[in-house]
């Protein structure tokens, strides 16, 4: 804060200039988003549906419903940030010479600011924890996760970071930094708005829950599997997913002390990451990708046990190599945390450190590729049944492996010195990410459906979808590389020279071809849901899957199982099922299921408030949210027995009967 700024007692910084009135596109986005919010209220009030949200969806803590709602969140949010790169791409499609486009320069850094923030905390991150929270304790045999309220809180924090990102659109403005919100531009010299503090408290806020839901997973998959069920026969999902969240454990800590370091700088006037008083830019660099680097695998290995799932499923085979799967996720889990700097190649470290960055670099492609072997391999001579989850995993090779060569190149310093600020590097990016994460998650979305929902997607649909979206992404990002390899920087909102346009051009309309991509999805959702009857797989097994989940009915109940089932095998199911001892005939009693809570709405509401506050130097409302959060939580502790223990006698009574049924059933 400024020493000459004057707050509002109450309101801080809050005031009827934070509105953007001047702004045309913000206020019809603006009038658009209230329309569809209040339309969407009517529906919601028409057909009585707020006690069914509230009883059996916002308070649930089965870990079935809260992956649902973060594969919502996730996919709400994928609207939000799509639309952005449109912008993006059709102002730099037409921004050449004397025409300046229709977004002003301070608004085009806004947008693809909050695009890359979105596309990677509230897109990609929910979408990957909803999977992980649904599918992980199915196949490990588990009837919830380690810690269910934390679970429901957790994703009640995602919640209130992505809505004080969301309020950033019309209460105030983004920050202008980019993704990432280097230092000195991030820092209140350069940045005196809030754009900057609603990046921080969106983060953090979000941030917090994504900590406590690695912590519930691993501690789900490390304590809860089922009886037999050995690390070594683990399904390959559940593996990645293990290596995920020890990554987050390991890196969002760093992610939350940069921050925090950053917001100190910002509102007591230290000097961390400034030039004065002994402090340093590249610190922040430097923190900000040790967290940054474990974050593309913390995304992309999910992805990877999901492309496992479904190459072994539509090969009609065995995974090949699952030995060798499971060393090359840890593997990768270990370099990923030795390959930061190569982000940063340019900062003058040296030819020594950046040999070693640029060798751990290459070296890390390794596992990388042995896997996309590993799924070649599993196809060969397979019953390969080309429907959409495993189109997804076909058009995931090929994309991948393009980014990850590209990766190789700019492992290299020399090349890197060159190619590190253009247009090539996003084109390498967005390689990866879309064509090894979004593609994946897209795979996953298809694959557990029916899991989920007792019903297929349409598979017309759902194959258009995919083609849109893979010929899209090559108009979209191919003239990027040749762009990049020109020398055009990237963040350019005009450009002088003509000669460029028709690259652009070019890549507009392969965002257009996405975007019809998602709107194909979007229709294969209502499709579907109307013709469910037709889709409707009677067996409950719509894909014949291998692993422990589809020893449930789909969609399971929710205890999951009724009875603890036994692993002999890392193809739990498909083993089960050759042995003919799928269910035990005997020893059930009666399940306690932990009561639904609204605790993890109030606290992560409550904390919402609290980033608002802050953004706006609102310290009495600051103050008094913070203090309510504190108490609340207090308050919880002390319903927690009465809500969650288990009487003992019962834990006795429940565990004679497992003992007794599990001789049954071995």
């Amino acid at each position: 804060m400024q020493p000459t700024e004057t707050l509002h007692p109450i309101l801080g910084k809050l005031g009827l200039d934070s509105l953007p009135l001047h702004e045309p596109i913000l206020l019809a986005t603006f009038a658009g988003t209230a329309v569809a919010g209040l339309a969407l209220l009517a529906l919601i009030t028409k057909y009585r549906l707020w006690g069914t949200l509230w009883r059996d969806w916002f308070t649930s803590i089965d870990h079935k419903k809260i992956g649902i709602m973060y594969i919502v969140l996730g996919l709400v949010m994928l609207l939000r940030g799509f639309a952005d790169a449109l912008m993006m791409r059709l102002q730099q499609a037409i921004s050449f010479g004397d025409n300046m486009g229709y977004l002003p320069p301070h608004h085009y850094d806004q947008v693809f600011t909050a695009h890359g923030v979105i596309m990677i905390f509230f897109v990609a991150m929910p979408l990957i924890t909803g999977f992980m929270n649904y599918v992980v304790p199915l196949q490990i045999g588990a009837r919830d996760v380690a810690f269910p309220f934390l679970n429901n809180f957790s994703f009640w924090m995602t919640v209130g970071g992505a809505v004080l990102t969301m309020i950033s659109l019309f209460v105030g403005e983004y920050a202008k930094t980019g993704w990432l919100a280097y230092p000195p531009l991030s820092g209140l010299a350069y940045s005196p708005d809030v754009g900057v503090d609603y990046y921080i408290w969106s983060l953090q806020v979000a941030g917090v829950g994504t900590t406590l839901s690695g912590i519930n997973l691993i501690a789900t998959i490390v304590k809860m599997r089922a009886p037999g069920m050995s690390l070594m026969r683990m399904p390959v999902f559940t593996w990645t997913s293990l290596c995920s969240n020890v990554l987050i454990v390991a890196s969002f800590p760093v992610l939350t002390a940069a921050l925090a370091l950053l917001t100190l700088d910002r509102y007591a006037g230290t000097h961390f990451f400034t030039n004065e008083l002994g402090g340093n830019a590249m610190m922040y660099v430097n923190l900000i990708w040790i967290w940054g680097h474990p974050e593309v695998y913390i995304l992309v290995l999910p992805a990877f046990g999901i492309f496992s799932e479904v190459v072994a499923t539509f090969s009609g085979k065995r995974l090949f190599g699952y030995a060798s799967m499971v060393y090359a996720t840890v593997v990768i889990t270990i370099l990923s945390y030795l390959v930061w700097l190569h982000h940063f190649f340019t900062m003058g470290s040296g030819a020594s450190v950046n040999s070693f960055f640029g060798i751990a670099t290459m070296i890390i492609s390794i596992p990388t590729g042995a896997k996309v072997f590993n799924w070649l391999f599993t196809m060969y001579r397979g019953r390969i049944r080309y429907e959409p989850p495993m189109l997804w995993a076909v058009g995931f090779m090929v994309t991948f492996v393009l980014g990850g060569m590209t990766g190789v190149m700019l492992a290299v310093p020399a090349a890197d010195f060159v190619l590190h600020n253009s247009l090539f590097l996003i084109a390498h990016f967005h390689n990866v990410i879309i064509g090894g994460v979004l593609f994946g998650l897209l795979a996953g979305v298809n694959f557990w459906f029916p899991k989920a929902f007792g019903y297929k997607l349409d598979p017309f649909w759902g194959k258009c979808s995919f083609w849109f979206w893979q010929i899209g992404f090559f108009f979209a990002f191919m003239p990027l590389y040749v762009l990049g390899l020109m020398g055009v920087t990237r963040r350019m909102s005009h450009f002088d020279d003509a000669t460029l346009q028709p690259y652009f051009v070019v890549a507009a309309f392969g965002a257009v071809l996405i975007a019809l991509g998602i709107a194909s999805f979007l229709v294969q959702l209502v499709v579907s849901f109307r013709n469910r009857e037709r889709l409707r797989d009677v067996s409950g097994d719509p894909w014949n899957g291998r692993t422990l989940e589809w020893s449930t009915s789909s969609p399971p109940p929710g205890y999951n199982f009724a009875f603890t089932p036994v692993a002999h095998d890392n193809d739990a199911w498909w083993d089960m099922k050759q042995r003919g001892h799928v269910r035990p005939t005997g020893g059930f009693l009666p399940i306690h299921m932990p009561k639904n809570t609204a605790a993890g709405v109030v606290l992560a509401g409550l904390a919402t408030v609290f980033g608002f506050a802050m953004i706006w130097h609102m310290w009495i409302v600051a103050v008094a949210s913070f203090a309510a959060l504190l108490v609340s939580a207090i308050a919880h502790t002390f319903n927690y027995n009465r809500d969650y223990h288990i009487p003992a006698d019962e834990v006795t009574r429940t565990e004679d009967a497992r003992t007794q049924a599990l001789s049954t059933h071995v």
